[in-house]
């Protein structure tokens, strides 16, 4: 069910985002390291970007893990306000036209 808060209440699996970001820096050091020794400079900057990226986001990822569960809410914490008892405050019943 949306609730229309779903931005506010989204949620990120951080550990999986810390793990991928993990297998994307080092085949960024690898990259870098290949394309400078094989000579190929423009390759060579352009993992060192990528490299420089995912560092960040490693570094964010590891960030939200340490700030605990108010920034990476557990299971049990609900993504949304339950639903309240009755029709939805949009809900209108169809009125039947006489033909």
């Amino acid at each position: 069910m949306r609730t229309g808060s779903e931005p506010t209440t989204a949620r990120s699996a951080l550990r999986l985002r810390f793990w991928l970001s993990l297998w994307g820096l080092i085949w960024a050091v690898f990259g870098t390291a290949a394309f400078a020794l094989t000579g190929r400079p423009g390759w060579a900057a352009a993992c060192g970007v990528l490299l420089l990226i995912v560092t960040v986001d490693m570094i964010m990822v590891l960030r939200h893990i340490r700030q605990g569960p108010h920034y990476q809410p557990g299971p049990d914490v609900p993504p949304y306000r339950p639903p309240e008892p009755g029709p939805p405050p949009y809900y209108r019943p169809r009125q039947h036209r006489q033909p």
